[in-house]
Protein backbone atom coordinates (compact mmCIF):
# COMPACT_ATOMS: atom_id res chain seq x y z
CA UNK A 1 0.00 0.00 0.00
CA UNK A 2 1.34 3.34 -0.97
CA UNK A 3 1.86 5.99 1.80
CA UNK A 4 -0.98 8.41 2.77
CA UNK A 5 -1.75 10.98 5.54
CA UNK A 6 -4.14 8.75 7.61
CA UNK A 7 -3.70 4.42 7.76
CA UNK A 8 -6.52 2.83 9.30
CA UNK A 9 -4.67 0.62 10.98
CA UNK A 10 -0.51 -0.30 11.80
CA UNK A 11 -0.34 -2.71 9.46
CA UNK A 12 -1.13 -0.90 6.45
CA UNK A 13 2.32 0.91 7.13
CA UNK A 14 4.64 -1.95 6.45
CA UNK A 15 6.69 -2.38 3.24
CA UNK A 16 7.71 0.81 1.22
CA UNK A 17 10.63 1.20 2.77
CA UNK A 18 13.29 4.15 1.60
CA UNK A 19 16.43 2.97 -0.52
CA UNK A 20 19.37 5.67 0.50
CA UNK A 21 22.70 5.85 -1.29
CA UNK A 22 26.01 5.83 0.78
CA UNK A 23 28.31 8.56 0.33
CA UNK A 24 31.02 7.90 2.73
CA UNK A 25 31.84 4.24 3.26
CA UNK A 26 33.46 2.33 1.01
CA UNK A 27 34.16 5.71 -0.91
CA UNK A 28 37.13 3.98 -2.58
CA UNK A 29 35.26 1.24 -4.68
CA UNK A 30 34.27 2.24 -8.27
CA UNK A 31 30.68 0.71 -7.06
CA UNK A 32 27.54 2.58 -6.28
CA UNK A 33 25.97 0.82 -3.36
CA UNK A 34 22.32 1.83 -2.41
CA UNK A 35 20.73 0.38 0.85
CA UNK A 36 17.66 -0.41 1.52
CA UNK A 37 16.49 0.44 4.88
CA UNK A 38 13.92 -1.88 6.59
CA UNK A 39 14.06 -1.12 9.84
CA UNK A 40 11.51 1.96 8.48
CA UNK A 41 8.69 -0.98 9.10
CA UNK A 42 6.60 -0.77 12.35
CA UNK A 43 8.04 -3.34 14.28
CA UNK A 44 11.90 -2.12 13.06
CA UNK A 45 12.63 -5.03 10.49
CA UNK A 46 12.13 -6.71 7.06
CA UNK A 47 10.35 -9.39 8.65
CA UNK A 48 7.08 -7.42 9.37
CA UNK A 49 6.54 -8.23 5.69
CA UNK A 50 6.46 -12.01 6.32
CA UNK A 51 4.46 -11.66 9.74
CA UNK A 52 1.48 -10.56 7.99
CA UNK A 53 1.91 -12.73 4.98
CA UNK A 54 2.01 -15.72 7.08
CA UNK A 55 -1.26 -15.33 9.19
CA UNK A 56 -3.30 -13.88 6.63
CA UNK A 57 -2.64 -16.55 4.32
CA UNK A 58 -3.40 -19.22 7.23
CA UNK A 59 -6.57 -17.48 7.53
CA UNK A 60 -7.65 -18.26 3.91
CA UNK A 61 -6.66 -21.80 4.47
CA UNK A 62 -8.99 -22.12 7.62
CA UNK A 63 -5.39 -22.72 9.55
CA UNK A 64 -6.06 -20.82 12.24
CA UNK A 65 -9.04 -19.26 13.97
CA UNK A 66 -10.45 -16.34 15.98
CA UNK A 67 -8.70 -16.40 19.87
CA UNK A 68 -6.55 -19.01 18.38
CA UNK A 69 -2.48 -18.81 19.55
CA UNK A 70 0.65 -18.29 17.09
CA UNK A 71 3.23 -20.56 18.10
CA UNK A 72 7.04 -19.78 16.32
CA UNK A 73 10.55 -20.61 16.54
CA UNK A 74 12.19 -16.72 16.08
CA UNK A 75 15.86 -15.18 16.62
CA UNK A 76 13.29 -12.08 17.43
CA UNK A 77 12.39 -10.42 14.44
CA UNK A 78 9.67 -12.71 13.13
CA UNK A 79 8.11 -12.99 16.27
CA UNK A 80 7.90 -9.01 16.44
CA UNK A 81 6.56 -8.87 12.69
CA UNK A 82 3.75 -11.76 13.78
CA UNK A 83 3.49 -10.25 17.18
CA UNK A 84 2.01 -6.92 15.50
CA UNK A 85 -0.31 -8.85 12.97
CA UNK A 86 -1.75 -10.93 15.97
CA UNK A 87 -2.14 -8.13 18.14
CA UNK A 88 -4.34 -6.12 15.35
CA UNK A 89 -6.15 -9.31 14.53
CA UNK A 90 -6.37 -10.80 18.56
CA UNK A 91 -4.38 -13.66 18.62
CA UNK A 92 -2.44 -14.85 21.02
CA UNK A 93 1.65 -15.45 20.58
CA UNK A 94 3.79 -18.05 22.14
CA UNK A 95 7.37 -17.16 20.98
CA UNK A 96 10.62 -19.71 21.21
CA UNK A 97 14.36 -18.36 21.04
CA UNK A 98 17.81 -19.17 21.52
CA UNK A 99 19.71 -18.07 24.18
CA UNK A 100 22.38 -15.56 22.49
CA UNK A 101 19.66 -13.05 21.03
CA UNK A 102 20.06 -9.89 22.61
CA UNK A 103 17.62 -8.83 25.87
CA UNK A 104 16.45 -5.94 23.78
CA UNK A 105 14.40 -8.05 21.55
CA UNK A 106 13.03 -10.26 24.36
CA UNK A 107 11.30 -7.58 26.58
CA UNK A 108 10.11 -6.64 22.49
CA UNK A 109 8.53 -9.54 22.26
CA UNK A 110 6.74 -9.66 25.63
CA UNK A 111 5.86 -6.03 25.61
CA UNK A 112 3.24 -7.51 23.27
CA UNK A 113 1.87 -9.81 25.68
CA UNK A 114 4.20 -12.79 24.08
CA UNK A 115 4.62 -16.05 26.08
CA UNK A 116 8.82 -16.23 25.13
CA UNK A 117 10.86 -19.58 25.88
CA UNK A 118 14.41 -18.97 25.83
CA UNK A 119 16.40 -22.29 24.77
CA UNK A 120 20.19 -23.45 24.23
CA UNK A 121 22.07 -22.45 21.09
CA UNK A 122 24.76 -24.87 20.54
CA UNK A 123 22.82 -27.82 20.25
CA UNK A 124 21.77 -29.63 17.00
CA UNK A 125 18.53 -29.09 15.04
CA UNK A 126 16.81 -31.80 15.72
CA UNK A 127 17.72 -32.08 19.68
CA UNK A 128 14.94 -32.03 21.48
CA UNK A 129 16.14 -28.93 23.54
CA UNK A 130 16.37 -26.71 20.57
CA UNK A 131 14.50 -24.04 19.96
CA UNK A 132 12.86 -25.55 16.89
CA UNK A 133 12.01 -29.14 18.40
CA UNK A 134 10.58 -26.94 21.63
CA UNK A 135 8.35 -24.55 19.23
CA UNK A 136 7.44 -27.64 17.22
CA UNK A 137 6.41 -29.68 20.29
CA UNK A 138 4.58 -26.56 21.74
CA UNK A 139 2.23 -26.26 18.54
CA UNK A 140 1.35 -29.78 18.54
CA UNK A 141 0.05 -29.70 22.37
CA UNK A 142 -1.42 -26.42 22.48
CA UNK A 143 -5.50 -26.45 21.35
CA UNK A 144 -6.18 -24.10 18.61
CA UNK A 145 -2.17 -22.89 17.58
CA UNK A 146 -0.72 -22.53 14.44
CA UNK A 147 2.77 -23.19 13.55
CA UNK A 148 4.06 -20.64 11.77
CA UNK A 149 7.12 -22.39 10.58
CA UNK A 150 9.13 -19.60 9.29
CA UNK A 151 12.24 -21.54 7.40
CA UNK A 152 9.36 -24.05 5.57
CA UNK A 153 6.51 -21.65 4.68
CA UNK A 154 6.71 -20.33 1.30
CA UNK A 155 4.61 -17.82 2.29
CA UNK A 156 7.88 -16.24 3.73
CA UNK A 157 9.19 -16.17 -0.14
CA UNK A 158 6.36 -15.22 -1.40
CA UNK A 159 5.97 -11.93 0.88
CA UNK A 160 9.31 -11.26 -0.67
CA UNK A 161 8.03 -12.06 -4.19
CA UNK A 162 5.34 -9.68 -4.05
CA UNK A 163 6.58 -6.41 -1.95
CA UNK A 164 10.15 -6.54 -1.58
CA UNK A 165 11.11 -7.29 -5.10
CA UNK A 166 8.34 -4.78 -6.62
CA UNK A 167 9.77 -2.16 -4.59
CA UNK A 168 12.86 -2.48 -5.29
CA UNK A 169 12.69 -3.20 -9.40
CA UNK A 170 10.23 0.50 -9.21
CA UNK A 171 12.99 2.19 -6.58
CA UNK A 172 16.33 1.93 -8.42
CA UNK A 173 14.75 2.68 -11.95
CA UNK A 174 14.72 -0.49 -13.58
CA UNK A 175 18.63 0.15 -12.93
CA UNK A 176 20.39 -2.88 -10.87
CA UNK A 177 23.46 -5.04 -11.47
CA UNK A 178 23.83 -6.75 -7.63
CA UNK A 179 21.20 -7.54 -5.04
CA UNK A 180 22.51 -8.21 -2.16
CA UNK A 181 21.01 -9.65 1.79
CA UNK A 182 22.36 -11.58 4.75
CA UNK A 183 21.01 -15.66 4.49
CA UNK A 184 18.62 -16.62 7.48
CA UNK A 185 15.23 -18.69 6.47
CA UNK A 186 15.90 -17.74 2.83
CA UNK A 187 13.32 -16.24 2.48
CA UNK A 188 14.22 -12.74 1.62
CA UNK A 189 16.78 -13.58 -0.87
CA UNK A 190 14.88 -16.06 -2.87
CA UNK A 191 11.69 -14.47 -3.18
CA UNK A 192 13.32 -11.38 -3.56
CA UNK A 193 15.97 -12.45 -5.86
CA UNK A 194 13.43 -14.42 -8.10
CA UNK A 195 11.19 -11.46 -9.12
CA UNK A 196 14.38 -9.04 -10.00
CA UNK A 197 15.57 -12.29 -11.87
CA UNK A 198 12.81 -12.49 -13.90
CA UNK A 199 12.71 -8.80 -14.84
CA UNK A 200 16.31 -8.66 -15.44
CA UNK A 201 18.46 -12.18 -15.42
CA UNK A 202 21.45 -10.05 -15.62
CA UNK A 203 20.99 -8.92 -11.77
CA UNK A 204 23.71 -11.01 -9.45
CA UNK A 205 22.15 -11.99 -6.29
CA UNK A 206 24.21 -12.78 -3.89
CA UNK A 207 24.07 -13.86 -0.30
CA UNK A 208 26.08 -13.42 3.00
CA UNK A 209 26.76 -15.75 5.46
CA UNK A 210 28.40 -15.62 8.93
CA UNK A 211 31.32 -17.71 9.25
CA UNK A 212 30.61 -21.01 11.46
CA UNK A 213 27.44 -21.20 8.99
CA UNK A 214 26.60 -23.72 6.86
CA UNK A 215 25.56 -21.87 3.29
CA UNK A 216 29.16 -20.52 2.62
CA UNK A 217 30.31 -24.18 2.19
CA UNK A 218 27.23 -25.89 0.95
CA UNK A 219 26.91 -23.25 -1.25
CA UNK A 220 30.82 -23.43 -2.72
CA UNK A 221 31.18 -27.35 -2.19
CA UNK A 222 27.41 -29.13 -2.60
CA UNK A 223 28.53 -30.68 1.11
CA UNK A 224 27.18 -29.96 4.38
CA UNK A 225 29.86 -28.51 6.91
CA UNK A 226 29.91 -28.92 10.44
CA UNK A 227 27.96 -25.55 12.16
CA UNK A 228 29.71 -23.80 14.93
CA UNK A 229 28.56 -21.45 16.72
CA UNK A 230 28.70 -17.36 16.03
CA UNK A 231 27.75 -13.92 17.32
CA UNK A 232 25.65 -12.35 15.05
CA UNK A 233 21.66 -13.18 15.08
CA UNK A 234 19.58 -13.23 12.99
CA UNK A 235 21.44 -14.32 9.41
CA UNK A 236 23.00 -17.72 9.02
CA UNK A 237 21.62 -21.55 9.77
CA UNK A 238 22.86 -25.11 11.15
CA UNK A 239 20.46 -26.64 9.02
CA UNK A 240 18.50 -25.86 5.32
CA UNK A 241 15.63 -23.94 5.17
CA UNK A 242 12.91 -24.87 2.62
CA UNK A 243 12.44 -21.50 1.88
CA UNK A 244 16.06 -21.05 0.24
CA UNK A 245 16.78 -21.45 -3.56
CA UNK A 246 19.73 -21.68 -4.87
CA UNK A 247 18.75 -21.55 -8.36
CA UNK A 248 18.15 -17.71 -8.29
CA UNK A 249 21.75 -17.31 -6.00
CA UNK A 250 24.63 -16.54 -7.99
CA UNK A 251 27.20 -16.60 -5.02
CA UNK A 252 27.64 -16.63 -1.32
CA UNK A 253 30.38 -14.54 0.52
CA UNK A 254 31.23 -15.46 4.37
CA UNK A 255 32.03 -13.00 6.65
CA UNK A 256 33.14 -13.01 10.03
CA UNK A 257 31.78 -11.66 12.94
CA UNK A 258 34.11 -8.96 13.82
CA UNK A 259 34.38 -7.47 10.43
CA UNK A 260 30.33 -7.89 10.57
CA UNK A 261 29.93 -5.97 13.64
CA UNK A 262 32.37 -3.27 13.36
CA UNK A 263 30.86 -2.38 10.06
CA UNK A 264 27.68 -1.54 11.45
CA UNK A 265 29.38 0.51 14.46
CA UNK A 266 30.87 2.56 11.70
CA UNK A 267 27.50 3.16 9.12
CA UNK A 268 26.05 4.97 12.13
CA UNK A 269 28.86 7.08 12.85
CA UNK A 270 29.57 7.73 8.56
CA UNK A 271 25.74 7.83 7.47
CA UNK A 272 23.73 8.00 9.90
CA UNK A 273 22.32 4.66 9.57
CA UNK A 274 21.45 2.66 12.79
CA UNK A 275 21.73 -0.82 12.07
CA UNK A 276 21.71 -4.49 13.70
CA UNK A 277 24.82 -6.85 13.21
CA UNK A 278 23.27 -8.54 10.23
CA UNK A 279 22.95 -5.66 8.29
CA UNK A 280 26.66 -5.08 9.01
CA UNK A 281 27.22 -8.40 7.77
CA UNK A 282 25.40 -7.91 4.74
CA UNK A 283 27.28 -4.25 3.89
CA UNK A 284 30.81 -5.48 4.37
CA UNK A 285 29.88 -8.87 2.29
CA UNK A 286 28.53 -6.72 -0.36
CA UNK A 287 32.20 -4.83 0.25
CA UNK A 288 33.81 -7.85 -0.55
CA UNK A 289 31.78 -8.43 -3.46
CA UNK A 290 31.98 -5.08 -5.26
CA UNK A 291 36.18 -5.56 -4.77
CA UNK A 292 36.19 -8.38 -7.55
CA UNK A 293 33.69 -6.33 -10.28
CA UNK A 294 35.22 -4.17 -13.04
CA UNK A 295 33.87 -1.01 -13.85
CA UNK A 296 31.23 1.06 -11.93
CA UNK A 297 27.80 -1.16 -10.72
CA UNK A 298 24.98 -0.38 -8.83
CA UNK A 299 25.21 -2.61 -5.78
CA UNK A 300 21.84 -2.53 -3.74
CA UNK A 301 21.93 -3.98 -0.03
CA UNK A 302 18.94 -4.68 2.07
CA UNK A 303 19.60 -3.63 5.55
CA UNK A 304 17.14 -5.95 7.73
CA UNK A 305 16.79 -3.95 11.65
CA UNK A 306 17.19 -1.32 13.56
CA UNK A 307 20.06 -0.96 16.25
CA UNK A 308 17.99 -0.51 18.40
CA UNK A 309 17.69 -4.00 19.28
CA UNK A 310 21.84 -4.17 20.21
CA UNK A 311 22.32 -1.68 22.63
CA UNK A 312 23.87 -4.01 25.24
CA UNK A 313 25.54 -5.85 22.76
CA UNK A 314 27.19 -4.61 19.51
CA UNK A 315 27.11 -0.95 20.56
CA UNK A 316 28.19 -1.80 24.45
CA UNK A 317 31.98 -1.82 23.96
CA UNK A 318 32.13 -3.65 26.95
CA UNK A 319 30.17 -6.41 25.24
CA UNK A 320 32.43 -5.70 22.40
CA UNK A 321 35.61 -6.20 24.44
CA UNK A 322 34.94 -9.27 26.15
CA UNK A 323 33.87 -10.57 23.35
CA UNK A 324 37.08 -9.85 21.24
CA UNK A 325 35.93 -7.40 18.74
CA UNK A 326 36.86 -4.15 19.67
CA UNK A 327 40.74 -3.74 20.42
CA UNK A 328 42.61 -3.72 17.25
CA UNK A 329 39.76 -1.89 15.22
CA UNK A 330 38.45 1.42 16.68
CA UNK A 331 40.58 1.96 19.75
CA UNK A 332 43.64 2.79 17.19
CA UNK A 333 41.36 4.48 14.78
CA UNK A 334 40.34 4.94 11.22
CA UNK A 335 42.71 5.18 7.41
CA UNK A 336 42.26 8.80 7.79
CA UNK A 337 44.09 9.43 11.42
CA UNK A 338 46.80 7.87 9.80
CA UNK A 339 46.99 10.28 7.05
CA UNK A 340 46.35 13.51 9.32
CA UNK A 341 49.09 12.34 11.61
CA UNK A 342 51.65 12.13 8.92
CA UNK A 343 50.48 14.26 6.07
CA UNK A 344 52.31 13.34 2.74
CA UNK A 345 52.25 14.83 -0.58
CA UNK A 346 51.25 12.28 -3.01
CA UNK A 347 53.38 11.25 -6.41
CA UNK A 348 51.76 9.75 -9.02
CA UNK A 349 52.60 8.34 -12.38
CA UNK A 350 50.73 7.76 -15.42
CA UNK A 351 51.05 4.41 -17.09
CA UNK A 352 52.21 6.03 -20.70
CA UNK A 353 55.40 8.02 -18.57
CA UNK A 354 58.82 6.72 -19.31
CA UNK A 355 60.93 4.80 -17.09
CA UNK A 356 63.24 7.76 -17.03
CA UNK A 357 60.69 10.37 -15.94
CA UNK A 358 59.45 7.70 -13.13
CA UNK A 359 63.08 7.68 -11.95
CA UNK A 360 63.51 11.08 -11.66
CA UNK A 361 60.43 11.11 -9.68
CA UNK A 362 61.84 9.02 -7.10
CA UNK A 363 65.08 10.72 -7.09
CA UNK A 364 63.81 13.80 -6.45
CA UNK A 365 60.95 12.96 -3.98
CA UNK A 366 63.26 10.56 -2.23
CA UNK A 367 60.43 7.58 -2.70
CA UNK A 368 60.11 4.33 -3.67
CA UNK A 369 56.95 3.81 -5.01
CA UNK A 370 54.34 5.29 -7.08
CA UNK A 371 51.18 4.75 -7.77
CA UNK A 372 50.30 4.32 -11.11
CA UNK A 373 47.19 5.56 -13.23
CA UNK A 374 45.39 5.51 -16.10
CA UNK A 375 43.71 8.73 -16.36
CA UNK A 376 41.82 9.24 -13.12
CA UNK A 377 42.12 5.67 -12.56
CA UNK A 378 44.30 3.80 -9.90
CA UNK A 379 46.26 0.87 -12.35
CA UNK A 380 48.38 -0.19 -9.95
CA UNK A 381 52.17 0.67 -8.54
CA UNK A 382 55.54 0.59 -9.99
CA UNK A 383 58.31 0.21 -7.66
CA UNK A 384 62.33 0.87 -7.34
CA UNK A 385 62.53 -3.07 -7.67
CA UNK A 386 60.76 -3.28 -10.86
CA UNK A 387 62.72 -0.91 -12.38
CA UNK A 388 66.04 -1.70 -11.13
CA UNK A 389 65.03 -5.70 -12.56
CA UNK A 390 64.06 -4.60 -15.57
CA UNK A 391 66.65 -2.21 -16.35
CA UNK A 392 69.63 -4.71 -15.24
CA UNK A 393 67.81 -6.91 -17.78
CA UNK A 394 67.90 -4.72 -20.39
CA UNK A 395 64.01 -5.80 -21.08
CA UNK A 396 63.43 -2.27 -21.79
CA UNK A 397 64.67 0.85 -22.89
CA UNK A 398 64.96 3.93 -20.16
CA UNK A 399 62.73 5.72 -22.50
CA UNK A 400 59.66 3.24 -23.35
CA UNK A 401 56.89 3.47 -21.25
CA UNK A 402 56.02 2.06 -17.66
CA UNK A 403 52.56 0.53 -18.55
CA UNK A 404 54.31 -3.32 -19.30
CA UNK A 405 55.93 -3.32 -15.39
CA UNK A 406 53.53 -2.10 -13.44
CA UNK A 407 52.71 -4.16 -10.73
CA UNK A 408 48.51 -4.64 -10.73
CA UNK A 409 49.18 -5.83 -6.86
CA UNK A 410 47.51 -3.14 -5.29
CA UNK A 411 44.40 -2.61 -2.89
CA UNK A 412 42.19 0.62 -2.79
CA UNK A 413 41.27 1.45 1.15
CA UNK A 414 38.72 4.27 1.82
CA UNK A 415 39.69 7.26 4.43
CA UNK A 416 37.03 5.84 6.65
CA UNK A 417 38.06 2.14 6.83
CA UNK A 418 39.66 0.84 10.38
CA UNK A 419 43.49 0.72 10.92
CA UNK A 420 43.51 -2.92 11.28
CA UNK A 421 42.21 -3.63 8.05
CA UNK A 422 45.96 -2.84 6.96
CA UNK A 423 46.94 -6.27 8.44
CA UNK A 424 45.21 -7.80 5.61
CA UNK A 425 46.66 -5.99 2.83
CA UNK A 426 49.94 -6.73 3.72
CA UNK A 427 49.71 -10.17 4.73
CA UNK A 428 48.79 -10.28 1.08
CA UNK A 429 51.46 -8.96 -0.16
CA UNK A 430 49.74 -5.85 -1.28
CA UNK A 431 50.18 -2.21 -0.72
CA UNK A 432 47.40 0.13 0.35
CA UNK A 433 46.64 3.27 -1.43
CA UNK A 434 44.21 5.05 0.12
CA UNK A 435 41.52 6.23 -2.62
CA UNK A 436 38.69 9.15 -1.86
CA UNK A 437 35.60 9.58 -4.52
CA UNK A 438 38.15 7.72 -7.10
CA UNK A 439 41.19 10.19 -6.33
CA UNK A 440 44.27 8.83 -4.66
CA UNK A 441 45.25 10.57 -1.46
CA UNK A 442 47.76 8.54 0.33
CA UNK A 443 50.06 5.51 0.11
CA UNK A 444 50.78 3.59 3.41
CA UNK A 445 53.35 1.27 3.61
CA UNK A 446 54.71 -1.40 6.21
CA UNK A 447 56.52 0.80 7.77
CA UNK A 448 53.95 3.63 8.16
CA UNK A 449 51.94 1.04 9.64
CA UNK A 450 54.31 -0.58 11.97
CA UNK A 451 55.54 3.37 13.55
CA UNK A 452 51.53 4.41 13.45
CA UNK A 453 50.89 1.04 16.16
CA UNK A 454 54.30 1.67 17.85
CA UNK A 455 53.12 5.37 18.99
CA UNK A 456 49.52 4.49 19.48
CA UNK A 457 50.81 1.81 21.80
CA UNK A 458 53.35 4.53 23.47
CA UNK A 459 50.55 7.13 23.99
Amino acid sequence: MKHRDVYDHILQTMGHTPIVRLNRIARDLEAEIYVKLEYFNPGGSVKDRIGIKIIEEAEKRGEIKPGGVIVEATSGNTGIGLAITAAVKGYKTIFVMPDKMSEEKVQHLRAFGAKVIICPTAVEPDDPRSYYSVAKRIAEETPNSFYASQYFNLDNMRAHYETTGPEIWEQMGEDLDVFVAGMGTGGTISGTGRYLKEKNPDIRIVGVDPVGSIYYGYFKTGKMPKAETYLIEGIGEDMLPGNVDFDVIDDVVQVSDKESLLTARELVRQEGIFVGGSSGAALIGAIKYARTLEGPKKILVLLPDSGVKYLSKLYNDTWMRENGLLKGAEDYGLIRDMLDEHPKEVVTAQKTDSIRSVVGKMREFGISQVPVLDGDTLVGMITETELMRHLLDQKRDIDEPIAPIVNPNVTRIGPYATVDSLADIFSAGNVGVVVDRGKVIGIITKIDYIDYLANMTRS
